[in-house]
């Protein structure tokens, strides 16, 4: 299932990167997905995962992937830990993945089944996504996991010189364009748009316990 999710739904899309393919075939994406929903895992689409966040369509995982030209030496960013798939994506590409979110009871759910399946390379944080993890910036890669109504500059102020941004951007709720940062210098940074997408909203609500 695996197999075909990324033949059909990725590489035929025009994903071709080889480490992202490989990443996409060996992560179990149904261990990321609640126990009633897993016999949909590997579906086209993205699915619920509880307080109102979603487990991103494969796809669109793949792109923002390939997007942001992970290597192995690099230090990750991810603002939106969610159920950690994309954490464990990254995390088989990068040196290292440094992962916050909201929602405490998330952030645990992902740490356990990270250490599950062997995964080592991941810090994990309660934060806030718009002011990031400045004590352990600069990072060489940041991907936003949810669509914000602008740029946070805290995350630009975090990405090293020659980094890349990958973040959803538009209205709450609403249809977002997936724009790619590129930071030059301290001084430049240069900004595309990519492809339409609809995120979960990135929020600064209080931070979450355990009732959320």
């Amino acid at each position: 299932m695996r197999r075909s999710m990324v033949e059909r739904q990725v590489r035929a899309r025009g994903v071709g990167n080889p480490a992202v393919l490989r990443a996409m075939e060996t992560t179990p994406r149904h261990e990321f997905v609640p126990p009633d929903e897993r016999f949909r895992a590997y579906d086209d689409c993205p699915l619920a995962i509880g307080l109102g966040q979603t487990i991103s369509q494969p796809y669109i995982v793949a792109y923002m992937t390939e997007l942001l030209e992970v290597t192995s030496g690099h230090r990750v960013l991810e603002v939106g830990t969610g159920s950690g798939y994309q954490t464990a994506i990254l995390a088989a590409l990068a040196r290292e993945v440094f992962t916050i979110d909201i929602h405490s009871s998330l952030i645990e759910a992902a740490r356990a089944r990270l250490a599950s399946i062997g995964i080592e390379n991941v810090q994990f944080d309660l934060r806030n996504g718009h002011l990031g993890w400045p004590e352990a910036a600069p990072f060489d890669r940041i991907m936003v996991t949810a669509g914000g109504t602008f740029i946070p500059q805290a995350l630009v102020d975090e990405l090293a010189p020659g980094g890349r941004m990958i973040i959803p951007v538009g209205p709450a709720n609403d249809d977002q364009v997936l724009k790619l940062v590129t930071k030059q210098d301290a001084f430049r940074v240069d900004i595309r748009d990519t492809v339409p997408v609809r995120f979960v909203p990135l929020v600064r609500e209080q931070l979450g316990g355990p009732g959320e």
